[in-house]
């Protein structure tokens, strides 16, 4: 794959902000594209989501049937409902030079990274388990048996941030937002890709 554009996997516990963080970051103004992974997804939709812009939700005979195509860049089963991630889809994409942002947890990061090593990681953490609990009570849309879930499972998410490239605490929003652009923009930098970039240029000026 003669890849151009980066692939960042974004992870963090439920209710640190990542989603939010995202949406922040493709929302602002720069001169290369930037992308959100859809991931398929058998659950039930939420208020406010559609189909093929938040998820491609699908059924379980249908998402195993992916499963066995190899359709998958990476799949696993949250919670009792199945997420996987378009391999076609990605690898086009990157091929593109478009950056990728694909939100999964920390168990589909490892999928991912053995099939494509040079993928960056970033984790997110929220500033404390008290901050964590209240967000979670504040979205609504979970029971608290399910609150109580999701913050034992929280505790287990957040041991593997050591395996991430990046860790950003999401403490202030605006400046979580500006680190997340940072990593980005440091990574669009770097030599090969700004010789890939500009090879007419540098070829000009390193002329004899």
């Amino acid at each position: 794959m003669s890849q151009v554009g980066t692939l960042y996997i974004v992870s963090a516990p439920s209710g640190a902000g990542k989603s939010s963080l995202i949406n922040a970051f493709l929302a602002e103004k720069r001169d290369w594209q930037a992308q959100v992974s859809i991931s398929h997804t058998t659950r039930a939709p939420r208020a406010g989501e559609v189909d093929g812009q938040h998820y491609h939700f699908v059924s379980t005979e249908t998402f195993k049937k992916l499963i066995a195509e190899n359709a998958f860049f990476e799949w696993a089963e949250v919670f009792g409902n199945y997420y996987g991630t378009s391999r076609i889809a990605i690898e086009e994409a990157l091929t593109k030079g478009i950056d990728v942002l694909l939100d999964i947890d920390w168990q589909g990061a490892r999928q991912v990274r053995k099939m494509l090593p040079e993928a960056k990681g970033i984790f997110i953490l929220p500033p404390s388990r008290k901050e964590l609990e209240a967000r979670l009570n504040t979205r609504g849309q979970d029971s608290k048996e399910i609150i109580t879930k999701r913050m034992e499972q929280a505790q287990s998410e957040m041991s593997h941030y050591d395996e991430y490239d990046y860790l950003i605490i999401n403490d202030n929003f605006k400046c979580a937002t500006e680190e997340l652009s940072a990593i980005v923009k440091a990574q669009r930098n770097k030599q090969a890709k700004q010789t890939l970039k500009h090879q007419t240029t540098i070829k000009e000026l390193l002329a004899q």
